[in-house]
């Protein structure tokens, strides 16, 4: 993480905020800067232990079945590639491809465990 970026406050997400950009900020960390005038980074590890496939949480259940421990720390992301008009797709230099991130989910892990830029 940059030390030199400020924890980022919780703030109000409505279904017009989507990414306008997304892009590699550090080794560790993934860019987002949001149409809403917002830029988080966000390390890799985070996103991809949030993946709400149904192989990372139960689909009856909607308990995570992915652990922490579980999460290699030197994950990268390898693709990104728009779903819509509402999520991004993340493929992981672990071979894990089949999450759909809705853009909600994303700008509250930006908000939760990403670090303001500006």
């Amino acid at each position: 993480m940059n030390p030199t970026a400020t924890p980022a406050p919780m703030t109000n997400f409505d279904k017009t905020t989507i990414p306008s950009r997304v892009e590699p900020h550090s080794p560790t960390e993934m860019l987002f800067a949001w149409s809403n005038g917002e830029t988080y980074a966000v390390p890799y590890f985070e996103l991809r232990f949030i993946c709400p496939c149904a192989h990372c949480v139960d689909e009856h259940t909607g308990k995570r079945t992915l652990k922490r421990e579980n999460v290699q720390p030197d994950v990268r992301a390898v693709g990104v590639q728009a779903v819509g008009r509402y999520a991004l797709q993340i493929s992981w230099s672990d071979k894990h491809s089949t999450g759909m991130y809705p853009f909600d989910l994303l700008y509250g892990t930006c908000a939760r465990h990403g670090l303001r830029i500006g």
